[in-house]
């Protein structure tokens, strides 16, 4: 075990539960697999992208040791391409223990990397974020502290660039300015119904679930989990893809599942403002980072806006088609400073509206899907249950845009849901109870973050 960091202690918590501070560490502590943090056990048994992310900004408060020894990791793992992989597998995990495991993606070997060390898709890349966040309270910890947080600025800093530099070149499909994602789980919501009029599309072969087996399936409730139509087509998906070595050229032509998501954008465009931050500190021209930042604000706020619901959707390249759905991903772009105000004020509308609702009405936080769809499934994924993370980046955004108020309100309704139901992966949208995957690494990071708010001025936030 690290030794612990001298400030790894809780100081100046408001409203701390001493129980949920002890038990998120605890958690913490049982999913550190030797040089990363798995989301869960038994059914994340490897490291995953934006898991990664989330867990460092929680890990900063209790090991900021092992908050930077698993953003390195995972970006040990970066191809020589600047993508950074979504999952990073463990060579100590046996393949059986997870599919679709390293067998199945067949990545090449590429740097220090053995073949079949990572898979071949993206996710959302709040890494920069998260690396600010842990810096900014490592440098606060005296002059040691600081010149090793500095230390691992430098070294991270390339690599985030690379990242920002592949998702914005390589996977602007269409030339507007915003990347696009080439399958569901790429967006971290990977069963939302934002997805299925795009997936539609999508043969769904399901002679590949005779093929191969759902591991998922033994170690989780399958009314929780998404359905084999689904999981068919995120397989084809994957080979298609894959036999093309996944390749990004003329995606939008050849390839199944190309779509702009608010939310993905939304952090690529996050992650650029903090990379500003970053780029002060190590020595780089901060410039480019702002001025990306503003361009991909813009092109969200006038590609993916819906004027006539006053939302943002996701955009299906191939149809050139909306998404109906009203999905958390649609909330996400709160998170920019750069946004028009009333856009700002219509997310704020609908999370407050009878479709969503805020804890002053709900009790709880925001579902990740319209509670007044047909669609809405209360057990199944990203169809309606509660998830931590993405309450998180919401209540960013509503400091961001001076909804004080609003944020705490979400900051105590997260808390008291993970007092009262403990550290799961997505949280029942009507009665709170948990759901998925227990004693899950980023509910117990972001409780931590949580419970040590510091009430830090939106302005003064790095978003």
């Amino acid at each position: 075990m690290d030794k612990p960091d001298a400030f790894s202690a809780p100081v100046l918590i408001q409203d701390m539960s001493a129980d949920l501070w002890n038990s998120a560490t605890v958690v913490l502590e049982t999913n550190w697999a030797h040089d990363h943090m798995v989301p869960s056990r038994r059914l994340y048994p490897h490291q995953w992208s934006w898991d990664a992310a989330f867990t460092a900004i929680g890990l900063a408060y209790v090991n900021p040791t092992r908050a930077w020894r698993d953003l390195r990791s995972l970006f040990e793992a970066q191809w020589p391409d600047g993508r950074v992989p979504h999952i990073v597998f463990d060579p100590r995990t046996a393949e059986g223990d997870y599919f679709p495991g390293p067998a199945f993606w067949d990545v090449p070997a590429y740097g220090r990397r053995a073949a079949r060390g990572s898979t071949g898709l993206v996710q959302p890349p709040l890494h920069a974020v998260a690396v600010w966040e842990v810096y900014r309270r490592a440098s606060a910890h005296g002059a040691d502290c600081a010149h090793e947080a500095g230390e691992q600025l430098k070294w991270l800093y390339p690599r985030l660039v690379a990242q920002q530099d592949y998702l914005s070149l390589h996977r602007d499909a269409a030339g507007t300015g915003l990347a696009s994602i080439v399958h569901p789980w790429e967006s971290g919501l990977d069963n939302s119904p934002s997805w299925d009029s795009a997936m539609a599309g999508v043969p769904a072969d399901m002679n590949l679930l005779v093929r191969f087996q759902r591991r998922d399936l033994e170690v989780a409730d399958a009314a929780h989990r998404p359905l084999d139509i689904d999981y068919a087509r995120y397989l084809g998906l994957v080979l298609t893809y894959r036999d093309r070595g996944y390749s990004d050229t003329d995606l939008a032509e050849r390839h199944g599942f190309v779509v702009e998501c608010p939310a993905f954008n939304a952090i690529l465009a996050a992650a650029e403002l903090t990379l500003a931050h970053i780029a002060a500190v190590v020595g780089a021209d901060p410039r480019r980072h702002v001025e990306r930042a503003r361009c991909i604000t813009t092109a969200i706020s006038q590609r993916l806006w819906d004027a006539e619901s006053r939302t943002f959707r996701s955009r299906d390249l191939r149809t050139g088609q909306l998404s109906p759905a009203r999905a958390i991903n649609g909330m996400v772009p709160l998170i920019l400073p750069g946004l028009p105000e009333d856009q700002a004020a219509a997310i704020m509308a609908e999370a407050a509206s009878p479709r969503f609702g805020l804890p002053e009405t709900t009790g709880l936080p925001v579902p990740s899907f319209d509670r007044t769809s047909p669609d809405f499934d209360t057990l199944r994924y990203w169809r309606g249950p509660i998830w931590i993370n993405v309450n998180w980046l919401l209540r960013r955004g509503m400091l961001v845009h001076g909804y004080r108020v609003e944020a705490e309100d979400l900051r105590t309704a997260m808390i008291r849901l993970i007092e009262e139901s403990g550290h799961y992966e997505y949280f029942h949208p009507k009665s709170g109870e948990g759901i998925g995957a227990p004693t899950f690494s980023w509910t117990a990071a972001l409780s931590l973050d949580l419970l040590a708010d510091q009430a830090v001025p939106a302005s003064a936030r790095a978003t």
